[in-house]
């Protein structure tokens, strides 16, 4: 009979088979009141599983991280059975938990409007209300199959259909509704609570295929609490806001048009921001004695194949063809090409480490669908550089990179970073001898950097482990930016080597590392990071000089060249307007600075200065507003230099 371990490492013997419920009722009756679901030897399972061996066994409550994932589960089946009730002409498809919430896919010729969500909403709260159990049922496919083929429910069928015959099928079933569920899920629908609502209405295709039938998706989410639904609900209030889409068109910093699609128009003050984070990151990597370079925009499929990324990538690879039938690829990524640059000529151990960078442009042929303003694009730049090192040198160039990488994110205003160590995905290149040695030498760096990591299984590149870098904007979004990938793989396939001290031939270590990512999208959240409003240093007008009357323009020029001859980005706002409507433009218009300049400013050396956000407005010496004004608004690497 069963011996269970608990997480304490107590143990409890029964005389008979015993369900996970009735290991907690026997703990306590708190615990059995607050518990969801459990872990039986690690796997999440219903808290009516028996179990008739000895196992190791902990109760998943509210607390638990996995348990809210399993309620916006639940929600989604509730959502279903909602939608079925209401409107019965419906099929059902699919329904998981996601990110931030959970959906449901539904098939039906009329389109839900918004009074249809309010209803299935409402219809919801009520199926919370009836506290329906919610139960297991195991069935053989060929009951599945027969019964969906019953109730004209061909999605379903498609889906019992892919399951092996030989396997067996799990339903869950609450009230009236049952659907295909490999679970688990909490015992009744009452344990939702109430604290969920639905957000919107999307098309999707059906298994995302654009031949498939249409369907309905309907988006939701949910949590423990109300207050924590309403903080949610707040940011993405925030967010909205933010959107960069929009505050890039108000700010003219850029456009999308559907004959780029994915590609950016960036205007002049866009453009300005672009290249100043670039400048910025340039000075950065010559500092760290990185070696920049540039690769070619298309090569022939031959070097993609010997790499390993044509059969990795090939459908996300635009393609042309030259004269003898070559097929060319504009580069999805930069590493093969730096490979080609680092074998040219003959490498000693002691030209290592050897840190290639580029600002490379890259084409990826992304879905329609993903593509999302400057957040996700066809053609970007990624800040992308290799390392070629030694093993021995893994451990100081990871820690290297680390540090450099935490203090640019700092001059931009992130400090809040956690870090995924992603291992190998179940397609991959090289021997697990190779990955064994990959992800050891990496964890080992991580180590040596002083850094703590999140596992994030199966998430590496084909081609070697990873961290993540992911930093938490001001309303608290996460964004995956950075990289740091061990390779022993590429160098190996493209032939690249370096002669040792004992004068033998051996393979560098390819580090695979990006700090901003793309630049394309780091822009984007630097827009909703700030809502527009940019540092100083990144603002694309700094200053504007507003003369109040025509009689002090000739002045004011002479103000705006001054600071112009500094390096401050700055305009001269001569327009014959009100001093308060140019105030306020400017200030719409994100500027930091704005220095009004008037017949008495003229004659006393001094300027009026208004920053961004602040009603009043300074007197100030000509002479210490431009020394204070050039020094804030210095690159944070330039300042006190």
């Amino acid at each position: 009979m069963p011996v269970i371990t608990l997480p304490d490492g107590a143990k409890r013997q029964y005389d008979q088979p015993v369900s996970a419920y009735d290991v907690a009722a026997d703990i306590g009756p708190g615990l059995a009141k607050a518990a969801l679901a459990a872990r039986l030897n690690g796997e999440l399972i219903d808290l009516s599983r028996v179990i008739d061996r000895d196992a190791t066994l902990a109760m998943v409550t509210a607390k638990d991280d996995e348990a809210l994932a399993l309620i916006r589960h639940d929600c989604a089946h509730v959502l279903a059975e909602a939608v079925l009730e209401l409107f019965p002409e419906t099929q059902v498809t699919i329904g998981p938990s996601i990110e931030n919430g959970f959906y449901y896919d539904f098939y039906r010729e009329a389109a839900f409007s918004s009074e249809d969500l309010e209803a299935i909403e409402t219809r919801m709260h009520a199926i919370v209300d009836r506290d329906e159990a919610i139960t297991c049922e195991v069935w053989t496919r060929d009951e599945a199959v027969a019964f969906y083929r019953q109730n004209d429910e061909p999605f379903k069928v498609e889906l019992v259909d892919a399951i092996p015959a030989d396997e067996t099928v799990t339903f869950y079933r609450q009230g009236d509704f049952i659907d295909l569920c490999r679970g688990p899920h909490a015992p009744s629908t009452s344990r939702i609570g109430h604290a969920f609502k639905l957000m919107s209405v999307a098309g999707a295709y059906w298994r995302g295929d654009s031949s498939r039938p249409m369907l309905q998706r309907i988006y939701g989410t949910a949590f423990f609490q109300e207050k924590e639904l309403t903080a949610y609900l707040t940011m993405l209030e925030e967010a909205e806001k933010r959107d960069h889409r929009k505050l890039g068109k108000a700010l003219e910093l850029f456009h999308i048009q559907e004959e780029a699609a994915g590609s950016v128009f960036w205007h002049p003050k866009g453009w300005t921001l672009y290249r100043e984070i670039e400048s910025y990151m340039r000075r950065r990597l010559d500092a760290a004695k990185y070696r920049e370079v540039k690769t070619p925009q298309m090569i022939d499929r031959s070097l993609w194949e010997k790499s390993g990324h044509w059969d990795k990538f090939r459908e996300n690879m635009f393609t042309a063809e030259s004269e003898g039938d070559r097929i060319l690829a504009l580069k999805p990524m930069n590493c093969p090409g730096h490979v080609q640059i680092y074998r040219q000529g003959i490498t000693s151990y002691r030209d290592l480490p050897l840190r290639m960078a580029e600002f490379g442009s890259c084409h990826r042929n992304e879905p329609s669908g993903a593509l999302h303003g400057i957040m996700r694009v066809r053609a970007f730049t990624q800040d992308d550089a290799h390392i070629f090192c030694t093993e021995d040198q893994i451990d100081s160039e990871g820690r290297a990179f680390c540090d450099l990488l935490l203090d640019i994110y700092k001059d931009f205003g992130f400090e809040d970073v956690r870090v995924k160590f992603s291992d190998r995905p179940e397609t991959r290149a090289g021997d697990d001898a190779t990955w064994d040695k990959a992800e050891a030498a990496l964890a080992s760096a991580t180590e040596a950097a002083g850094l703590e990591t999140t596992l994030n299984p199966g998430e590496g590149a084909f081609y070697g482990p990873k961290l993540e870098f992911v930093l938490r904007d001001a309303i608290g979004r996460d964004w995956q930016c950075g990289t740091l990938q061990v390779d022993f793989v590429l160098p190996d396939r493209l032939d690249a080597e370096y002669v040792a001290e004992d004068g033998s031939r051996k393979r560098p270590v390819m580090l695979h590392r990006a700090i901003l990512g793309s630049l394309e999208r780091w822009i984007g959240i630097l827009i909703e990071q700030y809502a527009g409003r940019m540092p100083p240093w990144l603002a694309p007008v700094q200053v504007v000089i507003a003369p109040i009357t025509d009689a002090v323009t000739s002045y004011a020029a002479e103000v705006c060249e001054r600071f112009a001859a500094l390096g401050a980005r700055v305009e001269l706002d001569s327009r014959n307007e009100k001093i308060s409507y140019k105030v306020r433009e400017h200030s719409v218009a994100k500027v930091p600075f704005i220095i009004a300049i008037g017949e008495r400013e003229k004659d006393e050396g001094t300027v009026a200065l208004r920053r961004l956000g602040e009603n009043k407005q300074e007197s100030i010496a000509l002479e210490d507003a431009i020394s204070m004004l050039i020094e804030e608004i210095k690159p944070p690497d330039l300042k006190n230099t």
